[in-house]
């Protein structure tokens, strides 16, 4: 008998215990089965949490729920919650009177011989105590409710800082891609008349300044910021609140109170004397109306904890689509910035091509353009010049951004001005032949 392994479960939704004998390897589902058929409550409505807020592991055993080493029928307790609910009715009817007390209850003012009256008042003072047990064991799955809570919060804080830093690397590279384009168009129109032009290129230049200011979109998460702001101040006002702390100050006052009246019986002889249960029944009554005031309040404040988690769970899926929709936006820029930066590159090779078949100065030019973009080339390979987006800073590192963007921007000044001297030198060589 001492090696069986006994689980206790705490019915949250009706604060009432049922005990099951663990089979030897059985799986959490097959417990969970058994749970419904005692409680109603379907498998998948059901969230069984330990003291510390951790649910259940349904790819462990079941013996799980029984901490090693722990004895006691009822020291380690395993609290359920029905996931379809978010308020509970509670507070519940309190424990029933054994027949004895209930007897005194109805007439406190009989009188008894003392020895029969040890009796009563003895089951009297374990049914106090029992209510304040009752409380304890609630309020101990409230806590539960509560840290199970704050590790729904915590992983909500964690996506949401992972999505606002998205949000602000994607804001980051917009802004460079932006700037980077309102160049290149500029340098475009200047050398048309003379230059190199490509109507299908410009279209296409625009078309991506029209799709990154779509992609702006992605990171427009101020809606979400704003709901998990104000979900995460009502998580510690309810935090704060005095019923998440322990209210049976005064059932304890009381059992003590009946216990030292019982105390107090003891010591009076067992003779033929009588005596009444006035004092003993007017604890009983306080102790009921203390247990009801402390259980409302106590439900009260566990339903505001369940709404809490529920919107948490609410706005989980919410973060992950817009995480997935800035990652989009995001490969979307990297792609146009790649094609751009290739585009212009082949503008550059087809300059300096025409320029070498014209004429021998042209020739030379064309020599300076590629070992300019030779040395570039180089540069870039070696490591020396950072890639304009792989090393681009992060929104927290505001000077590296800015000292990024001007050097690209350099680059591209450096392509425009190779772009014009070609086409000056062939212009050059056209009107002297």
């Amino acid at each position: 008998l001492l090696f069986l392994q006994i689980v206790h479960i705490l019915n949250m939704t009706s604060a009432k215990i049922v005990s099951f004998l663990l089979h030897p390897e059985e799986s959490l589902h097959s417990l969970q089965i058994r749970i419904e058929f005692e409680t109603g409550i379907s498998t998948g409505n059901q969230e069984l949490l330990l003291e510390t807020g951790i649910c259940l592991d349904p790819r462990k055993p079941a013996s799980q729920c029984v901490i090693d080493g722990v004895r006691g029928w009822d020291s380690y307790m395993v609290y359920l919650f029905d996931k379809s609910k978010t308020v509970y009715d509670g507070p519940f009817a309190s424990r029933s009177l054994s027949d004895c007390v209930n007897y005194i209850v109805q007439d406190s003012k009989i009188q008894l011989p003392i020895p029969q009256l040890r009796k009563v008042w003895a089951e009297a003072v374990h049914y106090v105590i029992g209510l304040k047990e009752d409380y304890s064991r609630l309020f101990q799955g409230q806590r539960a409710a509560m840290l199970s809570l704050l590790r729904y919060n915590a992983n909500l804080i964690k996506m949401k800082n992972n999505m606002v830093s998205a949000s602000q690397q994607l804001k980051a590279k917009l802004e460079f891609f932006h700037q980077s384009i309102r160049l290149d168009l500029e340098r475009y129109s200047d050398q048309m008349a003379y230059g190199i032009s490509s109507e299908k290129m410009l279209k296409a230049w625009k078309e991506m300044e029209e799709k990154a200011s779509q992609c702006a979109q992605a990171e427009d998460i101020g809606y979400l910021d704003e709901q998990i702001m104000a979900l995460h101040t009502e998580i510690v006002e309810l935090q704060k609140s005095p019923y998440a702390r322990r209210q049976g100050e005064v059932m304890e006052s009381l059992e003590q109170r009946a216990i030292d009246l019982y105390k107090q019986l003891k010591t009076r002889p067992p003779d033929h004397a009588y005596s009444d249960s006035t004092d003993m029944v007017k604890i009983i009554v306080q102790t009921v109306q203390s247990q009801d005031r402390v259980l409302k309040e106590l439900f009260g404040h566990l339903s505001k904890l369940l709404g809490c988690k529920q919107k948490i769970i609410d706005l989980l899926p919410k973060i992950e689509v817009a995480l997935n929709n800035i990652k989009e936006a995001d490969n979307s820029v990297m792609q146009m910035q790649g094609k751009r930066q290739r585009e212009i590159w082949h503008l550059l090779k087809i300059a300096c091509t025409q320029s070498s078949s014209r004429s021998l100065v042209s020739s030379s030019l064309e020599g300076t353009a590629s070992t300019l973009a030779a040395t570039w080339l180089l540069q870039s390979s070696s490591g020396n010049v950072p890639h304009p987006l792989s090393s681009m800073a992060t929104p927290e590192d505001g000077e590296n951004f800015v000292h990024v963007i001007e050097e690209n921007l350099k680059y591209l000044e450096l392509f425009s001005s190779i772009l014009q001297e070609a086409r000056q030198e062939q212009n050059n060589s056209m009107m002297v032949s």
